[in-house]
Formats: structure tokens, C-alpha cells, sequence
């Protein structure tokens, strides 16, 4: 089985859960630029790809229809003149400004990281992301579930999730960067099942039209 790997932002930069012949091993990357450049068949990362211009991201619409009652986790993506800014207030007003509307503060929180991924994508010439996914935690857990699931910062959400991994993946290997919080954890690990879903033909592909530098603003359930 050819490896992939499941990213997911955490303190200190991004933990990353690869499943591959030999089983999940967990990896800690200081910058997106390192687990860009990790030998992975494919890459599943929770960020934003592609950004707009203007308006919202017909991903981000339908993703927010899959999940009746959770809706709010899916925050519409920055439009990319949002990423100049350095304050939340500034964010804001370029989003006002430009769009008509404003920022939320969850998104305005990974922005950072946002412009980390944007940048190294297009330096690492992967415009297209054809390798590199944009996935939804949420959605894709509700899609190997088959139900809407608890929040996952309750207990029984996070009991859940690792109950609906170790059937998909069996016995979780316990040795995960200290940097990673539980959720960053399972996270990264959905985002890696996603990707061999992708492997094997069996994704589903929301939105799909393509931002100015020719980025893919989709994301993959």
C-alpha cells in the first residue's frame, strides 16, 4: 500500500498522521514547506486551498449543507486580500472593504497558517493541488460515521471519533508529538483516511472552480 499522509494544524506547527504498509506512524512539521515535501502519495491537510477573490467558496456552501447542526464549523474562507492583514481589525476592514463582508474570528486565528500553506504551495509548483487536498474533519467524519456525530470537544464526541478510527484503522498507535492536542490527532488521522479514499477512487469532490493563481478551491469528502 502506497503511504498518505493526514494533516492538521497543532501548537508548534502541524501534526501529521501517515498510514502506509507498515501502519500509522505520527510525524510533527514545523512549516508547511515539510510535510509538502513529505514522500506521501497524497497529502490531506485541514486548511483552506485556494482562495477567492470575492465572495464564498461554493466548497464551503455545500460543506456547510452536509452538516445540519454544525454548520458553524464551517467558516467561510478568507478572500486573499485578507492575508496582507496583520490585526484582526485590519482583517476585517480589508474584507469589508473588498467583499462587502466581514471576517470571522475563527478564521482570522489559522490565517497564518492559511498564508503558510498558500505560500508553499505555489513555491513547491503544486498550483492545481492534484496531490495536495483541502478536507473538512468534520464532514469526513460524518461521512464514516453515517451520522451526525457529538462535538468533538465533548467527551463522548472525542470517544466517538476514536471508536470510528480504530474500526477503520484498528489498534491507534499512542506515541503522538506532545505538541498535538487530542482533536489535532484525530484529525490529522481523518484527513489521512480521506486521502485513501482518494487512493481508492471513492471521493466525493465539493466545488472545484479555480481562485486567481490557479489554485483548486474544493474540498474532498
Amino acid at each position: 500500500m502506497t503511504s498518505v499522509l493526514g494533516v492538521d494544524g497543532c501548537r508548534g506547527g502541524w501534526v501529521g498522521a501517515e498510514v502506509g504498509p507498515s501502519g500509522i506512524s505520527w510525524h510533527l512539521f514545523t512549516h508547511a514547506t515539510e510535510f509538502l515535501a513529505h514522500p506521501a502519495a497524497v497529502i490531506a491537510v485541514d486548511i483552506p486551498i485556494g482562495l477567492p477573490d470575492q465572495g464564498v467558496r461554493q466548497c464551503d456552501v455545500l460543506a456547510r449543507r452536509r452538516l445540519p447542526g454544525q454548520a458553524s464549523s464551517v467558516f467561510p474562507a478568507p478572500i486573499r486580500a485578507a492575508l496582507a492583514a496583520r490585526t484582526y481589525a485590519e482583517a476585517r476592514a480589508l474584507s469589508v472593504a473588498v467583499d462587502g463582508r466581514s471576517l470571522s474570528a475563527q478564521c482570522f486565528g489559522i490565517l497564518p497558517k492559511i498564508v503558510e500553506v498558500d505560500i508553499a504551495l505555489r513555491a513547491a509548483e503544486r498550483v492545481g493541488g492534484q496531490e495536495v487536498l483541502e478536507v473538512h474533519p468534520e464532514l469526513s467524519f460524518t461521512t464514516l460515521a453515517g451520522v451526525a456525530l457529538p462535538r468533538k470537544k465533548s467527551a463522548g464526541g472525542a470517544l466517538t471519533r476514536i471508536q470510528l478510527l480504530q474500526a477503520a484503522f484498528g489498534v491507534l498507535p499512542t506515541k503522538v508529538p506532545p505538541e498535538a492536542a487530542l482533536d489535532d490527532a484525530l484529525d490529522a488521522l481523518i484527513c489521512a483516511w480521506t486521502a485513501l479514499r482518494w487512493l481508492r477512487g471513492e471521493c466525493e469532490v465539493l466545488g472545484g472552480e479555480r481562485d486567481g493563481t490557479g489554485q483548486v478551491m474544493r474540498i474532498v469528502v
